[in-house]
Formats: C-alpha cells, sequence, structure tokens
C-alpha cells in the first residue's frame, strides 16, 4: 500500500464535499501586466493593523521615510506598522476603517512629499541567518498572510510540532480576482526563493504548490522557476487541481491535496500540515533576502466600471478613492445606489459604506460591478427548507439551523452547531431561492460570540487579579505579623532581670498617670466656678475651729445630695488636705452656697407660708480637734465639686433642693462651733445617709410617695419630743435625728412642682420640729442637743429668708 508522500507525489487528490461553479470572470483583469499608480496626497495607515499591544513610536509633526517604524510592542501576536511613503505625519486620529462597519479606528495620516524616500535596505543571503535571525526579520517586516486571513506569519513558521507537508496556496478560486495568478507568472522566482526559505525554518518531508487549472500559465511559470533550485527539486511539487469555489479554503484545500479532514477545534499544524500563499512567501523573501518590509502589495482593481482593469502595486494605506480614480473607474455612488466598491471577490467579500478608506495588509481586490454583473439588494423571503444551502456547504455544517439560531440571537445554540467552522465563502447566499444574505447572519453571530468570550475572558483575569491581591495582602500581614512575633522574642531573649522590673514599674507609672489625667478631667470642670469665687472669700475665713465645723456639717450634707460621688476621687482628695486647704474649702462651699441661694430666691415666683422663728442660743467653748477637721474640710471640698459638677446636668428642682442644702449647712456651721469626736462624727455620718435615702425615694416615687415619707419623718419627730426627758445621750441622738429627718422632708417637698398648700404644710411640720427640740435642755456635758438647737434655728431663718424674698418680688 502507498504511503500518503508516494501517493501525493503520483499526482493522487481527494474529493471536497459542498462546493459551486460560479462564473469565473479573470479575464478582465488578468490580461494585462503589473503596474504601479501615482502617489497619492496622503496616506491613512491604521495602526492596530495586525495583532495587538501596538504603541505609537512617532508624534505629529515628524518626517517619515518609506520603511520607517510606526509603531512598537511586545505582544505575541503584535506586528510593525511602516510608513508607505516619505512624508509629514499630520494627524493621528481616529477615522473609517477598512471595514463592512465602517467603524473608526486610530489612523496615522502622512502627507506624501512626493520623494518616495526609502530607508536603507540591508540584503543578505539564506545562509548567513540562523532560523530565529530569519523569525526575527520577518516578524519585524510585518508579514501576515497576504491571501486574506493575514494572521502573522512567524508564528506560523514557527510552530510547536514537527511539520511534515507544506502547501503553497496558489489556488485563487475566486471570482474576478487575479493577483496570485498574475504574481505567479511574473515573479516565479522569487516565490520560489520564499518557499526555500519557508523550507530552511520547517525542514518538511514535502512542498506542495497548489494551481487550480484555470491558470495554465502560472503553472508552466512556477514549473520552469522550479528547475533552477535543483536542491528543491526532490522537495517541491506543484499540483494542479480542479477548478471548483471553495477550493482555495485552508481546510478544503488540505483535504483535497491530502485526503484529511481538520477536526473542529484544531489547526492543521497539528496534523503536521502548513498552509502559506505565493503572495506570502514572496514577501517573506523580500524581507529576509532584501530587507524590506510589507509597505504595499498587488491589488487587483476589477469590474465593468473600471476603464483599466488590472494588478497593480499599492502602498498599505492608500485611499481606494485614490486608487479608484487612477484607474479611472466611473463610479459614483451618490447618482447610482446600486453601484458598490467591494472589498474581496463577489462571494466573500465586503462593501465599502464609504471610500475613503486605506488598503490593507489583506486586500487582495477592489471590485467595482456594474449593474450588470451584479444584482441589487432585494428584501429576503421566508426559507422554504430546501437544503440546497446544506448541500453546497464545503465544511458539512447545517445552514438553516445556523440561520434559525442566528436569527434569534441564539447564539450559544448557533455555537453548538459548530457555526466556527463556517469559512464564510458564500456559497449558501448564492445558492438560496429565498435570497437570504446568511453569512451576514453568520457574521454577526460570530462577532457576539467572540464579544461575550472576550467579556468573560477580562472577568476571568479581574477575578485573578482580585484572587491575587487579596492573597497579597494576607501574606503581608502574616509577615508582619511573624516579624512582629520574632522581635518581640529577641526582646524578650535579651531582656535581663533588672530591665524587666524596670518595665514592670515603668508600665506602673504610665497607668497611674492616665488614672490621674481621668479623674483631673471629671473634676475639672466641676471646679473652675468654685475656684473662682474661693479667690474672693479667702478672707472670711475666722478661724480653725469654725472652718473644720462648717467643713463638717458641709461634708454630711453634700453625702445626702450627692449619691453617685466617686468613692475613689473622695479618698484621693483625703490623703491631700492641710490646714490651709480645709479652711478655703470651707468658704469655697459656704460662698457656692450663698451664690446658689440667691439663684434660687431669684427664679422662685410662688409664696409660701411664713413660721415663726426660734432663737437658740448654743453657747460653744469646747476645743476642736485639728485632724479631724482637715479631714472634714477635704471630704467637703470634694462633695462641693461633685455638687457643682451634678447641678450641670439635674432638672430645675434638684438644682433647688441642693441649694437649699448648702445654705443650711454652712449657716449651721457658722453657728454650731462645738468640739468633734469620732462618736459625733459617725452619728453626723449617718443622719446625713438617711436623709440622703429620703431624698432619693421622694424623686423616684412621686409627690404621694412624697407626702407619705414626710408624714412618717413627722410621726418620728413626734415620737422624739416625747422621749426627749430620756438620758443624755439618747435623747440627744433622738433629737438630732429628728432635725434631720424634718429637714430632709422639707427638701424632699422641695422638689416637686405641687401647689403652696404641700410646701405651707412642710415649713409647718418644720417649726413643729424646732418647736419640739426646744424643752429639750436636759442637763448633760455633751454638746448634741445645742448642735441640734441651732440646726433647727437655721433652719427656721432659712424659710422666713425665702418668704421674705419671695413677697418682695
Amino acid at each position: 500500500m502507498l504511503t500518503l508522500l508516494e501517493q501525493i507525489d503520483k499526482g493522487t487528490l481527494w474529493h471536497s464535499p459542498g462546493g459551486i461553479h460560479p462564473p469565473q470572470l479573470k479575464q478582465l483583469s488578468n490580461t494585462q501586466a503589473i503596474s504601479t499608480i501615482a502617489l497619492a496626497d496622503k496616506y491613512l495607515v491604521p495602526l492596530p493593523q495586525v495583532g495587538d499591544c501596538a504603541r505609537l513610536a512617532v508624534n505629529v509633526g515628524d518626517q517619515v521615510l518609506k520603511g520607517q517604524l510606526l509603531t512598537e510592542g511586545e505582544g505575541f501576536m503584535y506586528l510593525p506598522v511602516h510608513a508607505p511613503t516619505s512624508g509629514e505625519i499630520t494627524s493621528v486620529e481616529q477615522h473609517p476603517s477598512n471595514h463592512a462597519s465602517g467603524l473608526p479606528c486610530l489612523t496615522c495620516t502622512i502627507k506624501a512629499d512626493g520623494h518616495d524616500s526609502a530607508t536603507d535596505y540591508t540584503s543578505t543571503t539564506l545562509s548567513e541567518l540562523s532560523n530565529q535571525q530569519i523569525l526575527d526579520k520577518i516578524k519585524q517586516a510585518g508579514i501576515a498572510g497576504m491571501g486574506g486571513a493575514t494572521f502573522p506569519s512567524h508564528i506560523k513558521l514557527n510552530p510547536a510540532s514537527e511539520i511534515d507537508l507544506v502547501i503553497i496556496n496558489g489556488v485563487e478560486c475566486e471570482p474576478y480576482i487575479t493577483s496570485d495568478d498574475v504574481l505567479m507568472r511574473e515573479y516565479a522566482t522569487d516565490i520560489i526563493k520564499g518557499i526555500e526559505v519557508i523550507n530552511t525554518l520547517l525542514n518538511p518531508q514535502r512542498i506542495i504548490i497548489a494551481i487550480e487549472d484555470n491558470k495554465p500559465e502560472a503553472a508552466t511559470a512556477m514549473q520552469v522557476a522550479l528547475a533552477k533550485f535543483t536542491a528543491l527539486v526532490e522537495t517541491i511539487r506543484i499540483t494542479v487541481i480542479p477548478t471548483k469555489y471553495p477550493s482555495g479554503g485552508e481546510k478544503q484545500l488540505i483535504q483535497i491535496v491530502t485526503g484529511k479532514e481538520v477536526h473542529t477545534g484544531s489547526i492543521p499544524a497539528q496534523q503536521g500540515i502548513v498552509v502559506h500563499n505565493v503572495g506570502t512567501a514572496y514577501a517573506i523573501q523580500d524581507a529576509v533576502l532584501n530587507g524590506k518590509p510589507l509597505v504595499e502589495r498587488l491589488v487587483t482593481i476589477t469590474g465593468e466600471q473600471v476603464s483599466k482593469p488590472g494588478n497593480y502595486w499599492l502602498p498599505i494605506g492608500t485611499p481606494v478613492k485614490h486608487a479608484l480614480e487612477q484607474t479611472k473607474t466611473q463610479f459614483d455612488g451618490a447618482k447610482n445606489q446600486a453601484s458598490k466598491v467591494i472589498i474581496g471577490g463577489p462571494m466573500m467579500g465586503y462593501a465599502l459604506p464609504r471610500n475613503d478608506v486605506p488598503v490593507l495588509k489583506g486586500t487582495n481586490c477592489i471590485l467595482v460591478p456594474s449593474s450588470h454583473e451584479i444584482a441589487p439588494d432585494v428584501d429576503e423571503k421566508a426559507c422554504i427548507r430546501c437544503g440546497e444551502c446544506a448541500v453546497v456547504c464545503p465544511a458539512l455544517l447545517l445552514p438553516q439551523q445556523l440561520f434559525w439560531h442566528a436569527k434569534a440571537e441564539e447564539y450559544d445554540k448557533a455555537a453548538s452547531f459548530n457555526l466556527k467552522d463556517c469559512i464564510e465563502c458564500g456559497c449558501c447566499s448564492y445558492v438560496c431561492p429565498s435570497d437570504i444574505p446568511l453569512v451576514e447572519y453568520y457574521r454577526i453571530a460570530k462577532s457576539a460570540l467572540k464579544n461575550e468570550a472576550e467579556e468573560k475572558f477580562q472577568a476571568e483575569q479581574a477575578k485573578i487579579r482580585f484572587e491575587t491581591r487579596l492573597k497579597r495582602l494576607d501574606d503581608e500581614k502574616l509577615a508582619r505579623e511573624e516579624k512582629s512575633r520574632l522581635a518581640a522574642e529577641k526582646r524578650k531573649a535579651s531582656m535581663t532581670t533588672t530591665s524587666k522590673d524596670a518595665v514592670a514599674e515603668a508600665m506602673a507609672r504610665v497607668a497611674a498617670k492616665k488614672k490621674a489625667a481621668q479623674s483631673d478631667s471629671i473634676s475639672e470642670h466641676a471646679s473652675k466656678n468654685v475656684s473662682d469665687k474661693a479667690s474672693e472669700n479667702t478672707s472670711a475665713v475666722a478661724s480653725d475651729k469654725s472652718a473644720a465645723v462648717k467643713a463638717a456639717i458641709a461634708r454630711a450634707k453634700a453625702k445626702k445630695l450627692a449619691a453617685k460621688s466617686d468613692p475613689e476621687e473622695l479618698a484621693q482628695v483625703d490623703e491631700s488636705i492641710n490646714d490651709k486647704k480645709a479652711q478655703i474649702a470651707a468658704a469655697v462651699a459656704r460662698a457656692k452656697a450663698k451664690k446658689l441661694a440667691a439663684k434660687l430666691s431669684s427664679e422662685t415666683k410662688s409664696s409660701e407660708t411664713s413660721s415663726s422663728e426660734v432663737d437658740v442660743q448654743v453657747p460653744i467653748d469646747a476645743p476642736v480637734d485639728d485632724k479631724k477637721a482637715k479631714i472634714a474640710a477635704a471630704v467637703a471640698r470634694a462633695k462641693a465639686k461633685k455638687l457643682a459638677a451634678s447641678q450641670t446636668a439635674e432638672a430645675p428642682t434638684l438644682n433647688q433642693s441642693l441649694d437649699t442644702d448648702i445654705i443650711e449647712q454652712t449657716e449651721i456651721a457658722e453657728a454650731a462651733h462645738v468640739p468633734v469626736n469620732d462618736k459625733k462624727a459617725k452619728i453626723a455620718t449617718a443622719v446625713a445617709k438617711a436623709k440622703a435615702k429620703k431624698l432619693a425615694a421622694s424623686q423616684t416615687s412621686g409627690v404621694p410617695a412624697m407626702n407619705q415619707n414626710v408624714d412618717s419623718i413627722i410621726t418620728e419627730q413626734a415620737e422624739s419630743a416625747e422621749h426627749a426627758q430620756q438620758p443624755a445621750d439618747d435623747k440627744k441622738a433622738k433629737i438630732a435625728a429628728a432635725v434631720a429627718k424634718a429637714k430632709a422632708k422639707k427638701l424632699a417637698a422641695s422638689q416637686t412642682a405641687e401647689a403652696p398648700a404641700l410646701n405651707q404644710h412642710l415649713d409647718t411640720d418644720i417649726i413643729e420640729q424646732t418647736k419640739i427640740s426646744e424643752p429639750t435642755h436636759v442637763p448633760v456635758d455633751d454638746k448634741k442637743a445645742r448642735i441640734a438647737a441651732a440646726v433647727a434655728k437655721a433652719k427656721a431663718k432659712k424659710l422666713a429668708n425665702q418668704r421674705k424674698l419671695s413677697e418682695e418680688e
């Protein structure tokens, strides 16, 4: 059995499915020799012609030479763009592209200077270059597939797998187009040189030059040129294949020459086959051997409306309008709406929306047909399900199913019917009796799928970047924590016992400073106003005895009113007092009490029932314990500070109660210069606590509960009076307790906003309490009874003063 190569050498061909036989109409342009046209005034060079990642290497106003690089880039698919002629760059802006959509793309406009001066081209021989140098020269020359696909040639020439067969495509099966035919006729030797470069890079077992049987002159010219290269005669074969459209397609040509079918999703290189166009082979030898970049290409300009049809060398970027003018094309799209300018052939080409677009690397034909050559646009009709499209499809697809899904925009379903395998040959549209532009539907669907894939790719890349960032942040955090841990261990290891103690002491000092700062901030606001008044009243301090007694009384009263006082702060104050500070604190308390009393009397609008004043004279001649007086003064100062701070947060009624109590304490302190001992201090403290509890109960339970508490207090006072003749210590204690309770009852009543009758009732009770205490003149040595009488007297005076002020207002 013959091998594949043996069958190829014998000229064996295989059948390709589908296909059609449209009119060739090649004689319009293949009978004239290749020529050139005059330079245009300006050239439009799209920057992203092939590949991506292109960066502009020139600026507006720069002078460029023919063949000079206009872009730079490092991408795998990137191909550079060169200046097609010498001149000045006048603009770099968006301009309509050579595409069916006419969408704008970034375009560099070069104003030609008419000299067409080129850069220096360096000629070399193939033996002087390594394979990598050859690939680099091909890439830097910007060579892409010249058959229309414009795939970067350096990628095809550097495949990952071993190549056994190279096919040089000279079929050119589409009607009207003759550029490859004429190129093989006139430049056959240069094409063989290009094939030699390809053979050097790929080193295949066979190279097949495939030519359709409707091009006998081209086949003969290639055979003659091949005979000159004796080293390639054993490797290269020229094969003539039958004329059928689209036998020039890559996959179709492979199937005709080898009988192999390229499966969906795979490429020919995976089967050891590579296909190159004859125009690409010519450009490769021009770049490698002559050092000339791809700045021009051979273009067929044909159609019945072209006066001089033929094949012309056109610089890349030549405006289509200029090329038509130079060939004296009779075209006026404004007057004849049926006239079209088609880029490519009538089967796979597309009509331009405007003519001021440039020639590109993949532009192989400009067709301007007349109304006799191409039918006018007609409305599509409903599909009759004839199945002709499926019969002629060279890719063995189901065009009808693809049409339904593409029209319904069900692109995923269209992709499931192998939409990507469609080569857009146009056979289905050519045979459709309903005039449905099937290829247009397929192109739209392909574009939508491409955009969707691109968006998905971008989303995946964004997700990868986000996850990478999170991982980097986590790694940095772990690194910082590890670094801190190691540093701590290092410090701990190097720390001695002495240094540890020093650290502990330092931490203790910091904690103490922090606590002191917090305490100062608490009392700063409360003590500000009190300290201002203290400087004005320090001269009023009479003596150590008087200050001590006043401070003791004020301390008891302040404890009753300031239930929320901070024990820690009081303890701190108790430890830091002296004689002079005790005297100042007592004066400050008295001054604040008087100020608050004056404020209270000015705000009170209701009148109170007056009561008779009871005078009690208490002789005071006993000594005072200095240490206890100091402690009492310090406590009084702290209580006064707390009381001042609480004035701003409590209700107005509470302010009134506090002011009244402080006035009472200061007046009592002035009159009661009595000796102090531990037992008496305890009794006074207990009395103050009881009054504070009564006051708190009256504030929370309201007027009815307060009245009940007042009645209870009065009953207790009465019982105290009945037992006033008991032994001295018990009777005195009870009298003091009765007086304290009466004052608490009065203070509780003052906290409410009830009618004056309630105030009158409270005042009467207090007067009665003073009368009860008056006859308790017991023959005792202790001075408790006298202190209680002084308290009652001060209370009565205070009430009388309040009523007088109210009446005056």
